[in-house]
């Protein structure tokens, strides 16, 4: 049984190294027995060929390694940090950083999502996805990195207005507010009339007074 199984586990292996993540499903077309594709790769997982980046969701390491010699990987990260818990963007500090509002580098990834609140956790890093309410679950937009990964990520106003939101219950006075050591020399004008049009959505007196000590 073995060895007739041979050609074919080289052939998932060949197939699933060039996916940027599969899941059983995506393999019905080569094999239907879930319970032997679950062992093959248990094994294959065990053995360090492929990385579980949740239940049911991998990637091969063959993949990544590709990646990283093609100094693509940073992109795939946040490719796949939307991927693993839908709908969500990246947000918060992690964009904060990038626009350098933030110094200090987060060692997370941090999104927001209309579901609940949830953390994910892999070889890769650990993930927090944060819930807001529908009516501000937007700012953000689908950016094409290093070709082919699709980046759902927040504006730089959505980001600073998502980093408030969630700390609004902390940030009783300006004391609090200037512990943030937030970096707003690069924050526009019209970075400005973004984020009070969120804070508009919110109808939060506190998240107003919190901006306006900001940027007293």
């Amino acid at each position: 049984m073995r060895n007739k199984r041979t050609p074919k586990i080289k052939y998932i292996y060949e197939l699933v190294k060039r996916l940027p993540y599969f899941s059983f499903d995506d393999l019905a077309g080569v094999e239907t027995d879930r319970t032997y594709l679950k062992i093959l790769f248990s094994r294959y997982e065990k053995a360090g060929r492929v990385i579980r980046l949740k239940k049911g969701l991998y990637v091969a390491k063959n993949y990544l390694d590709d990646l990283e010699k093609k100094s693509r990987l940073s992109a795939y990260l946040e490719m796949i940090s939307n991927t693993l818990y839908e709908p969500c963007y990246l947000s918060l500090d992690y964009v904060l950083y990038k626009h350098n509002l933030l110094t200090e580098t987060p060692v997370n990834f941090t999104l927001v999502s209309s579901h609940k609140t949830k953390i994910l956790t892999n070889v890769l890093g650990r993930f927090y996805y944060h819930k807001i309410k529908k009516e501000l679950f937007c700012g953000f937009s689908a950016v094409r990195k290093e070709g082919d990964f699709i980046i759902l990520e927040a504006t730089k106003a959505k980001a600073l207005f998502d980093f408030l939101y969630f700390r609004k219950d902390f940030l009783s006075g300006k004391e609090s507010v200037e512990e943030l050591r937030l970096n707003l020399e690069n924050f526009t004008v019209k970075d400005m009339a973004e984020l009070m049009s969120y804070a508009k959505i919110e109808k939060s007196k506190k998240i107003k007074k919190i901006i306006n000590l900001l940027f007293a």
